[in-house]
């Protein structure tokens, strides 16, 4: 099991997508009991994501995993240095990072997924009795849609639906749903909604 610490604590980290424009990013507030299975849970309904494809970590200069990605990529290469991360909590990698430290995070393999994560300083408004964890306080932009075809995949994606002319115009809009906002972003959304899907878990 994670070595956790005997008191909670709030830890807040800041998400950066990489590669893309506009920036995508998010503050969240979580707990330091929490392990890197639990951040993920939370990193993919912050961010917009939907949980369809494999995760891992880079902390430091190891890998964080689940334990079936680390038996499956375990076919092909040497990952007996990996790390399960059922078995990491947030406080391990704050504690081996430091402050202002940072880590990745990677989001299907396949598109290529890269977050930056920034262990930052708590805001100056929190108090235990305030917030209840976890919580995304902050961010900008929407999430790319799934299986866009990564960074260069979204950028012919917004330049397709910012041109009415072109001859994928029509297709593209059908294949998201009708609309997509590149801008769109709503803070209570998120919390309230995540709020709502663990209480129907418990």
């Amino acid at each position: 099991m994670a070595q956790v610490p005997q008191r909670p604590h709030p830890i807040a980290l800041r998400i950066e997508l990489l590669d893309v424009a506009p920036l995508v990013w998010r503050r969240v507030l979580v707990s330091n009991q929490w392990t890197l299975a639990s951040l993920h849970g939370f990193l993919q309904w912050a961010m917009g994501w939907t949980n369809s494809h494999a995760h891992e970590f880079e902390v430091g200069e190891g890998i964080v995993a689940p334990e079936w990605w680390i038996q499956e990529v375990g076919h092909d290469s040497d990952t007996s240095a990996w790390r399960d991360e059922r078995r990491v909590s947030v406080a391990a990698v704050v504690r081996e990072l430091g402050a202002r430290g940072e880590f990745e995070y990677r989001y299907d393999m396949g598109d290529g997924w890269r977050h930056r994560i920034v262990v930052e300083s708590l805001p100056p408004f929190w108090t235990n009795e305030e917030l209840p964890l976890p919580v995304c306080v902050a961010g900008e932009n929407a999430c790319p849609p799934e299986n866009i075809g990564g960074p260069p995949g979204y950028e012919l994606f917004l330049e397709i639906l910012g041109n009415r002319d072109h001859e994928q115009h029509a297709e593209m809009m059908e294949w998201v749903g009708g609309v997509f906002d590149p801008k769109g972003f709503d803070l209570n959304r998120i919390n309230r909604e995540f709020k709502r899907v663990k209480g129907r878990r418990r």
